[in-house]
């Protein structure tokens, strides 16, 4: 498979928010304005681009070399809770009032599975270093992509006239659904 065929597959084909369903508290915590969302997408990209790359260098030279694969899953998480800790030391520095806007999100990226989750996909796919990166810049611009579309129907269903009982979160649950289905389309993009 292509470098470009696995970016399609990863940021549209396979959305890991609107495809995989991996990352949703963020996508729906944190997507009420556009210029959150876009800060909270490039967190994210970095995050899981720099874990994926660290996480496939110590599956292979660690894990793989030892025998303690097993591990997998405790080490991944230990690498990506180090960065995001290193992302909120630097947003806090940098811009004060993104590492507010963000809050309680910003350190729940630890936990988020779309960032776990394709650090695990990469190794079970057996993608090298190049594929990994790939995978991964793809996967993280397909999660800002979603967020900070969903951030600007979410803005616009504020002034909307949306009946009473599906104000607020129900008729962003909708709005999720909908796009999820509208991202269906782009499955004859990739193999």
């Amino acid at each position: 498979m292509g470098l470009f065929s696995i970016f399609i597959g990863a940021a549209l084909v396979n959305n890991y928010v609107l495809s995989r369903f991996l990352g949703i508290c963020p996508f729906l915590g944190v997507s009420t304005k556009v210029a959150t969302s876009l800060g909270m997408g490039i967190a994210v990209t970095f995050v899981m681009t720099l874990a994926s790359i660290i996480t496939h260098l110590v599956q292979v030279a660690v894990l793989e070399n030892f025998g303690i694969e097993y591990l997998q899953t405790i080490a991944f998480i230990l690498i990506i809770a180090a960065l995001v800790q290193f992302v909120e030391m630097f947003l806090k520095k940098s811009s004060p009032s993104l590492y507010e806007a963000l809050g309680v999100y910003l350190p729940l990226i630890t936990t988020n599975c779309a960032v776990l989750g394709l650090a695990i996909i990469n190794v079970t796919e057996g993608f090298g270093i190049i594929e990994t990166i790939v995978n991964s810049l793809g996967a993280a611009i397909g999660f800002t992509i979603a967020i900070v579309l969903f951030a600007g129907i979410r803005e616009r269903l504020e002034t909307a006239d949306v009946p009473e009982p599906l104000k607020g979160f129900p008729i962003a649950l909708i709005t999720a659904g909908l796009m999820s289905i509208a991202f269906l389309g782009f499955a004859g993009l990739a193999l």
